[in-house]
């Protein structure tokens, strides 16, 4: 079985109606990666599923599945286009620790970014000139400070976020936009430059599959990840019925740090960050304040920073939530396999799947159970070190 194989079988399992990303992991946990799931057999499904579930699973993809995973599959062999699974070595470490990471993720641009330390800058849609300001002004200091800045691509306080960050980028941070549709739209219209620009310096990123519209529900949904990737969560200007309200909440469920810069006592826009600092958000005044805040080296300033040993920790103790725990059979064997025929020196997947016999599917999932449980490293690159 060859990637595109592989890719299919998690779009299909992704694509199938009433299987969100909860169901996706228990399923995931219970049968080994989707291949497994697919083949697994109808009585089998329907002990851990609903019967349509289990009845959808158990049979080819319909026209229209059949459909979007073919346009999917053209559209990840296309320059800088990537699909992300939980298998893939390159799916973002800081969604492992989170509550609900997704099973895919959608990606276009520079995916080494999806490894670096990252700070949200999130506010107003109708954003005062001195917020967007603010905004811009925070994002470059931050990335050219090593950081990434991550924002969801709106009108107003994200959109400068993004613009400052682009603007240190050049060899030093750069920005991700997390979105609410897929890849294959930009969402507002008048974003589409900034969205080009963002895919050649940082990354687009989105859990919604391709064609999928500006839905107001999935706007709120995907603030759990822009929190979720980032160290901590800057509200530059947000009232009180702010969506950005929603994405400091998930911040804080998720243990990442929440700041505020506060303003006017008459303005509706400070209103919302007024209430994050009574409630315990650190209040800021400048990029530096945030630095200090996450106790960021002097030395590390100006390059890019990985996320630290702390977060491979929390992201090895929720494991469990995902689909390649080292409890599934198949996973578990993998590792074995993967751990006996790697020798002293650094290997790649390809030379491990000639190795082992095993579809590289089976061998990024291995490798990302031993890279979590700190027995391998991965080198800058892309092969993978057996540590002692």
């Amino acid at each position: 079985m060859n990637d595109q194989d592989d890719l299919a079988a998690w779009l299909q399992l992704t694509l199938t109606d009433g299987v969100g990303s909860h169901t996706a992991r228990e399923l995931l946990a219970r049968f080994g990666l989707p291949t497994q799931i697919l083949s697994a057999g109808f009585p089998a499904l329907q002990k851990c599923v609903a019967e349509k579930i289990a009845l959808a699973l158990s049979s080819r993809p319909d026209d229209a599945m059949q459909s979007q995973i073919d346009k999917t599959l053209a559209w990840a062999e296309l320059p800088g286009n990537h699909a992300l699974t939980l298998a893939d070595a390159r799916y973002p470490r800081a969604l492992l620790s989170i509550a609900d990471p997704p099973p895919l993720l959608y990606a276009k641009g520079r995916t080494e970014l999806l490894s670096l330390a990252g700070v949200a800058i999130v506010g107003s849609r109708n954003a005062t000139t001195q917020g967007m300001q603010n905004a811009e002004r925070f994002a470059h200091t931050l990335s050219a400070a090593g950081l990434c800045v991550i924002s969801g691509l709106a009108l107003g306080i994200d959109a400068a976020a993004h613009t400052g960050a682009c603007s240190a980028a050049s060899g030093q941070g750069s920005t991700i936009a997390i979105t609410g549709t897929g890849l294959d739209l930009v969402y507002p219209a008048k974003h589409r430059a900034l969205a080009h620009q963002i895919a050649e310096q940082g990354c687009l990123l989105s859990e919604y599959p391709l064609g999928t519209a500006a839905i107001a529900s999935n706007f709120p949904r995907r603030n759990r990840l822009i929190s979720g990737m980032s160290l901590g969560v800057l509200v530059v200007e947000a009232a009180l019925q702010s969506g950005s309200l929603i994405t400091a909440r998930s911040a804080l469920e998720q243990g990442r740090e929440v700041f505020a810069i506060p303003g006017s006592i008459h303005s509706p826009l400070a209103k919302g960050c007024h209430q994050l600092i009574r409630q315990g958000a650190k209040l800021v005044e400048s990029a530096q304040d945030i630095l200090e805040e996450l106790n960021l080296k002097a030395e590390d300033r100006g390059r890019g920073l990985m996320l630290s040993d702390a977060s491979l920790d929390t992201a090895a103790e929720s494991i469990q939530h995902l689909g390649v725990e080292a409890s599934t059979a198949a996973t578990d064997q993998a590792t074995i396999k993967v751990m006996q025929a790697s020798g002293h020196d650094p290997a790649s997947v390809d030379q491990l799947v000639e190795r082992t016999g095993l579809p590289a599917a089976e061998i990024q999932a291995a490798l990302l159970v031993l890279e979590l449980e700190r027995k391998f490293e991965r080198l800058s690159d892309g092969r993978y070190q057996k540590l002692s």
